[in-house]
């Protein structure tokens, strides 16, 4: 399989399925439009020219054509040091060394694409972090790392259960946008303090409960990796949540600000760059995640919502019906509260 089709041409992943199933698919014909809006470069492009655009090739064919200085947020989501297969292509595990080596190859020629201010957000797990850490030191300046809980994984007998991944975060220099504001978390409050006359401190009492607005940390336990029931879910193996990439775009960028997905797999860093209000270039190598991208992009003209996110704040986990109840109570589309 390479196309995501079987031998009869229907979908291997759109039929005989649950009704419940909400992972996204494509028909044939879907394939021929979506295909035909992908853009390709063999010389120089203007930045009209990528602005809000799916790029399907190879990336380091293509970084010779990029101009310089167009990016605002860089998100790399390279293929971690593990073996791996996609739809058409794979990895092989390396050696830690011949891994940053590899990391260097992409981050060395991007590193002009980027605005004096840039944010740059780079993802790997705990086998190739160090490699990360070596190669972005070279070139930014390291700012943290975020773990998140990928809340899925196998268990094991004779290790710890692998479920985190990590986000590193740096910065081209000195100079760059941070918005905290933007990006804190509503928590419940299990023991709220009051004043001495009865009024909350540092939080809110609601009909639903007691929560608090909290500031954010390099440690996340709210998000879910997307699954058969979740709308953006499609069959990438490794496709991020649109709720991890929102905290980077909103954290590190401001409406209209060009922000660079170079290993867009299914198009998650562009679809949430859209439903911010921000512009997006993606770049993916497999051309059916390349129109599945492009699906996504066309579905969220009509529908802007980031589960988990709504009221102009991240909620914990397991909220989505206290969620909903606010959202009823609004004229404005969740997301946009």
């Amino acid at each position: 399989m390479t196309n995501g089709f079987n031998q009869d041409g229907e979908s291997n992943w759109g039929s005989n399925r649950s009704p419940k199933n909400r992972s996204l698919s494509l028909s044939e014909a879907e394939i021929t439009a979506y295909r035909s809006m992908l853009l390709r470069l063999d010389t120089p492009a203007e930045l009209f020219q990528l602005e809000n655009r799916i790029i399907n090739q190879d990336l380091l064919d293509i970084l010779d054509f990029l101009p310089d200085s167009f990016v605002d947020l860089l998100f790399l989501d390279p293929p971690y040091n593990l073996d791996k297969n996609w739809n058409t292509a794979s990895f092989r595990k390396v050696s830690t060394e011949e891994y940053a080596r590899r990391l260097d190859s992409w981050l060395s020629p991007l590193m002009r694409t980027l605005k004096p201010n840039a944010s740059v957000y780079i993802c790997g797990d705990w086998q190739s972090s160090a490699a990360i850490q070596e190669v972005a030191q070279r070139h930014l300046v390291l700012r943290n790392r975020i773990t998140w809980e990928r809340e899925k994984g196998r268990g094991a007998k004779s290790n710890w259960k692998n479920c985190s991944e990590d986000v590193w975060f740096g910065t081209v220099s000195t100079d760059y946008y941070f918005n905290a504001e933007d990006v804190k978390l509503k928590r419940r409050v299990v023991a709220p303090y009051t004043d001495d006359a009865g009024e909350p401190k540092d939080w809110e009492r609601t009909q639903d409960g007691n929560y608090r607005l909290t500031h954010p940390s390099n440690l996340w336990t709210d998000l879910t990796v997307p699954f058969w029931s979740m709308p953006e879910n499609t069959h990438h193996p490794t496709q991020k949540p649109e709720k991890l990439l929102a905290k980077l775009v909103l954290a590190s960028s401001r409406p209209g600000d060009m922000v660079f997905d170079p290993f867009a797999g299914v198009g998650t860093g562009a679809v949430v760059a859209k439903k911010l209000g921000r512009r997006f270039l993606g770049v993916e190598i497999d051309e059916w995640y390349c129109c599945l991208a492009q699906k996504r992009l066309a579905l969220a003209e009509a529908d802007t919502d980031i589960q988990g996110y709504s009221q102009g704040v991240f909620w914990e986990r397991n909220t989505y019906r206290e969620q909903r109840k606010r959202a009823a109570t609004s004229p404005l589309p969740p997301s946009l509260l």
